[in-house]
């Protein structure tokens, strides 16, 4: 079964730099987040070997929170070959976020 990816600063560019990456910025005390793990979770193993889905802990990785202006979360961002090109903010549907996503593909 295939799983998320958890960025860092170290992974975060060699990550997203290439194809479509959804990137769910989140936080353990954010109850929204937590609702949203386990879609997080089925997304993976959809989109495995189409889309990178990841998630970046703000707590932890606080330096990437502010180079792409997390103000709050949940926040997805939509990137594409390294570049922002959809951002989500607060929970949403699997639905939504799947419709999100294959819009890239």
């Amino acid at each position: 079964m295939a799983g998320y990816i958890e960025l860092t600063a170290e992974n975060f560019d060699s990550t997203v730099e290439k194809g479509v990456s959804f990137v769910d910025f989140w936080a353990p005390w954010c109850g929204p987040c937590r609702m949203l793990a386990p879609v997080i979770d089925e997304l993976a193993v959809d989109f495995e070997g189409k889309a990178n889905i990841c998630k970046v802990n703000t707590d932890e990785q606080q330096d990437l929170a502010v180079k792409y202006g997390i103000r709050s979360v949940p926040t997805m961002l939509i990137m594409k070959n390294g570049e922002v090109v959809d951002q989500v903010i607060g929970a949403h549907s699997k639905q939504a976020l799947t419709d999100k996503i294959n819009a890239q593909l």
